[in-house]
């Protein structure tokens, strides 16, 4: 399995589905299954029945899980839709440090 490129707060553009062309940003990481829960996108409603007689059964929403590969990360610096690559420098210390990078504009976040 893959490690995934986008992270938790990154801000995302949906590709594909109902909610083609929506963005928003990822509030959470499902890595196991390769979903991210995107803020704004996906809108899903569960029906719950009451469990004792009397009370009113419920009715929540919330926002549903889509595949990674339906999301693409938008460039902070040029705010559009790219891929990710990573770029490697040497830190203070002299270790080497994994950034990611813009395809577009090759800037690191």
């Amino acid at each position: 399995m893959n490690t995934l490129r986008i992270k938790k707060g990154d801000k995302v553009k949906v590709l594909r589905g109902k909610d083609a062309g929506k963005s928003g940003a990822i509030t959470q990481v499902l890595p196991k299954d390769q979903q991210v829960v995107v803020d704004g996108v996906n809108k899903m409603v569960k029906h719950f029945s009451s469990k004792k007689k009397g009370e009113k059964g419920q009715r929540i929403e919330f926002f549903g899980p889509l595949q990674i590969s339906k999301v693409a990360l938008i460039c902070p610096k040029c705010n559009k839709a790219t891929r990710v690559g990573y770029s490697l420098s040497k830190g203070t210390t002299g270790e080497t440090q994994k950034h990611r990078q813009c395809k577009k504009c090759k800037e690191t976040f």
